[in-house]
């Protein structure tokens, strides 16, 4: 398995929108978008109040890594599927940012380190 890489859970807070009819946002609040022929999703931080499906991020920058390296974020998403988590994943060129409901952070944050991931979580 791919080495163990260091995570930090991010303090922001997260909401994963489907827009169908959109191609583009109306307005530049996103972290992250998808286009594709359903439409589009959009990753945006969710506010304070919001109290729907809101999401935490673990991310991966601490390991930084390039896209030759095979394996890396199925080192991250296996644990949280074999502990039935549902994760969302945004990556970029150099890491991963990996999305879990927000009930379930603790239960993630236990995986992940039961698989040898250190994890920093903020106080």
């Amino acid at each position: 398995m791919t080495k163990a890489q260091r995570l930090h859970v991010v303090p922001s807070r997260f909401a994963v929108e489907h827009l169908p009819a959109a191609t583009f946002p109306e307005d530049d609040e996103w972290i992250a978008l998808v286009r594709a022929p359903e439409g589009l999703t959009m990753v945006r931080e969710a506010p304070p109040w919001e109290r729907g499906e809101v999401w935490i991020g673990f991310y991966a920058g601490a390991s930084a890594h390039g896209l030759d390296q095979p394996g890396m974020l199925a080192a991250l998403v296996v644990p949280l599927a074999d502990a039935s988590i549902p994760v969302f994943v945004a990556s970029t060129f150099h890491a991963d940012l990996v999305l879990v409901p927000e009930a379930k952070q603790e239960e993630a944050t236990d995986a992940l380190r039961a698989a040898g991931h250190d994890v920093a979580v903020p106080k």
